[in-house]
């Protein structure tokens, strides 16, 4: 009798690159847990909106129901644009420019005390070749990992399993991934449209351009 294979949460943002791993991991039909760590971000109603659109057109059977997992950043961020949506980071800016401090710190963690007791221990995340951000860095995952291994009394690991490919080669790579139901901006328009200006629009109009893929994406 075949060895059941060990579920596996997800990560979600809704954007290119996670929803790419998504579609990797329901086809090699491994149990896949999507989650979506909601901390009242400006951009997180257009997210899941189209998250849950991308989650009801796979249809996978080894796709388990989205888990929602709210841990409000208010009192922590406090006046951040994120938050406030002042000093949006414009379509020049540099990557370093959309930092959410320690962002990775929180989804993990709080995905890692919800789904454990649920059996399930192994996380993905779609972190992508020239990540500059410190919480996104093997070191720190390993670091992380033990530090909640510890806590929760049971192994915890993390994978990044499109870690070696940049943006442009994921959605050279995403033929069969339905890229029209992604979403990446910081600024939503009426419809939960891609505001077409802000530096995560940018990002996705450069990767689509490069990869020479048709962009499937509405631009206000």
């Amino acid at each position: 009798m075949p060895r059941r294979r060990a579920p596996i949460g997800v990560l979600l943002s809704g954007g290119v690159d996670s929803a790419v791993l998504l579609c990797r991991l329901c086809a090699s039909g491994t149990p896949v847990t999507p989650l979506y760590v909601r901390c009242g971000l400006r951009w997180e109603a257009a997210e899941l909106h189209w998250l849950r659109r991308l989650l009801s057109a796979l249809r996978a059977p080894s796709l388990r129901p989205l888990r929602v997992i709210d841990l409000p950043l208010r009192s922590v961020y406090g006046s951040h644009w994120s938050l406030t949506g002042r000093d949006v980071p414009g379509a020049r800016t540099p990557d370093r420019a959309v930092y959410l401090p320690g962002r990775n710190a929180v989804l993990l963690s709080a995905a890692a005390i919800a789904c454990v007791p649920q059996r399930v221990s192994t996380f993905a995340l779609g972190t992508l070749k020239g990540n500059p951000f410190g919480d996104a860095t093997p070191q720190f995952l390993r670091a992380l990992s033990q530090a909640l291994s510890q806590a929760l009394g049971r192994s915890v690991r993390f994978t990044t399993p499109l870690a070696r490919l940049s943006k442009v080669q994921v959605i050279r790579r995403a033929a069969r991934a339905p890229l029209a139901l992604t979403f990446s901006c910081l600024t939503p328009r009426r419809g939960y449209r891609h505001c077409g200006r802000c530096n995560k629009c940018a990002e996705r109009r450069q990767a689509f351009r490069l990869a020479r893929v048709d962009d499937p994406t509405s631009y206000a």
